[in-house]
């Protein structure tokens, strides 16, 4: 009987062992996939990055297109980049603020353009 127990105390100790090497098979196999998983998650959020740049290029490419407005009316034109600045001249002639954000009504029946500059300050520009 003593010998069973020498089998029986020997059988525990491989099993140990053998769980042992499990466990750092198992701890290898699950860095390798954490390993692949992370080189899966950085080429999708490159790939991402990829995407949102180009798409951020095409948006600033139409974007770029240049707009001009012009008022016609009984004979006369008018375009807003000459009004604006007719305005903003205007403005800094009486006042020093700075300009935040102004808005024009072009009335071309008064052959005149009113401005509100941040506001609360309004004047009057004759075309």
């Amino acid at each position: 009987m003593a010998k069973k127990v020498t089998d029986i105390a020997e059988l525990k100790t491989e099993a140990a062992e053998a769980a042992k090497v499990a466990a750092k098979k198992t701890a290898k196999t699950a860095e390798k996939v954490a390993a692949k998983a992370e080189k899966t998650v950085e080429k999708a959020v490159e790939k991402t990055e990829n995407a949102v740049k180009k798409t951020a290029a095409k948006c600033a490419k139409k974007a770029d297109a240049k707009v001009t407005y012009v008022v016609q009316f009984a004979g006369s034109e008018y375009t807003a980049e000459s009004v604006l600045a007719a305005a903003k001249a205007d403005y800094e002639a009486a006042n020093k603020d700075e300009i935040k954000d102004i808005t024009l009504y072009i009335k071309p029946e008064d052959k005149a353009a009113y401005y509100v500059v941040n506001g609360k300050v309004s004047g009057k520009v004759s075309l």
